[in-house]
């Protein structure tokens, strides 16, 4: 067959656009709905900021929406371990701090993560020696976060770079666990901790709360914990992420309308996880300092972001932007008459 000389070359252009096509494809697949997953792998921390997990798993309310899919839980000190197990695809839906959850996006280049709700606001304090009566007086002392990078690594060293404080003050990496022995012990003076640590630091070693971290934000609200999925098991299993997302608005409304009972079923979940629970007047502390929500308090990501960067663990402020999928929560809150979560611009490349 004789074709004229335009026709033959729109006809090699558009076999080579389909070759490109079909090799973008492959190398950024466009996930499709698989109906639900076969199991679902949830991570998060043995810590009273991680309550509405510790309620959701105790209580049932993630397996009792889940029906036939398998619900597989692990547990995490701090918030890089749980990167490296959502980046690594060993884990599916994770609760986790703040920093760590925009870390995980920036390092995919926005791919392969998603902020889909909020589960804890509040709930990290500043404790120190009873003789540390200000900021300035941790010159020269050493002063413990969880994990390098994590969400309280990153709020303690952008306090101190705002008191011009950088190089200092020793920050210490420590397990929360630890921090409690190297506290009594003397070898650190103070720890910017989750609750409950903070709470135990302060009744069982004699520390003191210099600063609440709910005092440098706006109204109070920041959020501590929040919830991601790995975005390619969002686009293959949306309701399998849609039930446990149910779960997890039911632990939150069940703690809200059960104190009592919401604060002795994390406990139990606590001595479980840990072999040790908490003392009645720290998880009273503990529960006081934290408020439980599906509000993942959008508005702040972008200044999150950028607190990385006075403290020194990034070298740029993450783009942040298209980070949030509420979809499926508010599908949920909507269902039961709730008001819907805000994206506040997130949702947006």
């Amino acid at each position: 067959m004789n074709l004229k000389p335009a026709v033959a070359i729109a006809l090699i252009a558009l076999t080579a656009l389909s070759g490109c096509s079909r090799r973008g494809t492959e190398e950024a697949p466009v996930a499709q709905s698989k109906g639900a997953a076969t199991e679902v792998r949830l991570g998060y921390f043995p810590n009273v900021t991680h309550a509405a997990a510790l309620i959701g798993v105790e209580k049932g309310l993630f397996t009792k929406e889940l029906g036939n899919t398998k619900l597989t839980t692990q547990t995490f000190n701090a918030g890089p371990d749980e990167v490296n197990a959502l980046l690594g695809e060993s884990l599916d839906i994770a609760y986790i701090g703040s920093g760590p959850a925009i870390n995980a996006y920036a390092k995919s280049k926005g791919e392969a993560v998603k902020l889909i709700a909020g589960a804890t606001s509040g709930g990290a304090q500043l404790v120190v020696k009873p003789e540390i009566n200000s900021i300035e007086d941790l010159k020269g002392k050493v002063v413990a976060t969880p994990q390098l990078a994590n969400t309280q690594d990153v709020s303690l060293k952008k306090y101190l770079a705002e008191k011009n404080l950088t190089g200092q003050v020793t920050v210490q990496n420590v397990e929360n666990a630890q921090s409690l022995d190297l506290f009594k012990k003397g070898d650190i003076q103070g720890a910017w901790s989750p609750e409950p640590w903070s709470s135990r630091l302060v009744a069982e070693a004699g520390a003191k709360v210099l600063l609440d971290e709910k005092t440098l934000w706006e109204g109070g609200q920041f959020p501590t914990t929040v919830v991601i999925v790995r975005t390619k098991f969002l686009q293959e299993h949306p309701e399998t992420v849609e039930a446990v997302l149910k779960g997890h608005v039911a632990a939150v409304d069940w703690a809200k309308a059960n104190s009592g009972d919401a604060k002795k079923t994390v406990n139990a979940a606590l001595e479980k996880l840990t072999s040790k629970k908490l003392g009645e007047k720290i998880l009273d502390s503990a529960w006081d300092h934290i408020e439980l929500t599906t509000d993942a308090q959008a508005k702040t990501f972008p200044q999150l972001a950028k607190d990385a960067v006075t403290a020194g663990v990034a070298k740029e402020a993450a783009n942040v932007a298209g980070y949030a999928d509420f979809t499926l929560l508010n599908k949920v809150l909507q269902a039961q008459g709730k008001p819907q979560v805000q994206a506040a611009g997130l949702d947006q490349k």
